[in-house]
């Protein structure tokens, strides 16, 4: 309860920022990016393996000035900018591979490592943005507060729902505390926060498009919470980061945003393509 409350004031100054949308939300996600990344780094450090937080710097700096680039100064046209962000990721897994080339100071899990927080990290949390960018002006409001109810949301009903209602282990072995009962809350909680959120600020009236987000955003928010604690547990360590002394870093309490802001961004892109 009390880590609850405490993550709650975390997030709180986040709110404002969504609120304020655009160039604010960018900002947000550049700067959480790179806690989060450096937090994941140190964790495998524990294990012996040294990724390269200097390349992650430089790919998150390449990463964003590509948004700068194509929705700010309209320097390329955005029908290519799939191809801009594919050279980025290219060039982010080359330069994890050539630090390799230093045969006596690289093993070549300190290369996996960085390609996979690059990646998982960077890259997953990056359409956040994205989305900030394509679907703003069509919804009528950040869908960036669909990614936050649906993470987050989830993640509140699930620990009362568990707490109350809890009874089936949902993986003990990787999280013993989390409960069948208390997904299957935190997934319905996300189904209807995030359809009366889109029936009551958005403007398109698409109400299955948020039913669907929140389905599919509480099914992935759990994955992604849970695929945290794995890489917890095979780290050795308790918490990511110690930015809130006893409560964890940044990745603790984002963890779940990882895997829920691609989820969200896919889904409106095919909700829009299809013209449902």
């Amino acid at each position: 309860m009390k880590t609850r409350i405490i993550s709650g004031c975390v997030i709180a100054p986040l709110l404002l920022l969504v609120f304020l949308g655009g160039a604010f939300i960018k900002v947000a996600v550049f700067v959480i990016s790179l806690m989060a990344v450096n937090e994941f780094y140190r964790g495998f450090r524990r294990m012996k393996v040294r990724p390269s937080f200097s390349i992650a710097f430089c790919s998150i700096i390449g990463l964003y000035a590509v948004n700068i680039a194509v929705y700010y100064l309209k320097l390329f046209p955005e029908g290519i900018t799939f191809y801009l962000y594919a050279m980025w990721l290219f060039l982010s897994v080359l330069a994890s591979l050539l630090s390799l080339f230093r045969l006596e100071k690289r093993s070549l899990a300190d290369g996996m490592a960085t390609i996979t927080g690059i990646v998982y990290i960077v890259f997953f949390l990056y359409h956040a943005a994205l989305a900030e960018d394509l679907f703003a002006d069509r919804l009528g409001a950040s869908p960036v507060w669909l990614i936050l109810l649906s993470a987050f949301g989830t993640d509140i009903f699930a620990y009362f729902g568990g707490y109350f209602l809890g009874k089936h282990k949902l993986c003990p072995t990787i999280s013993p505390k989390k409960t069948i009962e208390g997904s299957l809350c935190g997934t319905l909680a996300s189904v209807i926060l995030c359809t009366l959120f889109g029936a009551l600020f958005m403007d398109d009236g698409k109400l299955l498009m948020y039913a669907v987000t929140g389905l599919a955003g509480g099914v992935f928010s759990q994955l992604g919470d849970l695929t945290a604690s794995v890489f917890k547990r095979k780290m050795g360590i308790k918490d990511y980061g110690n930015l809130i002394p006893g409560h964890g870093g940044i990745m603790d309490r984002f963890d779940s945003v990882v895997f829920t802001s691609p989820m969200v961004f896919y889904i409106l892109m095919i909700f829009y393509a299809s013209s449902i």
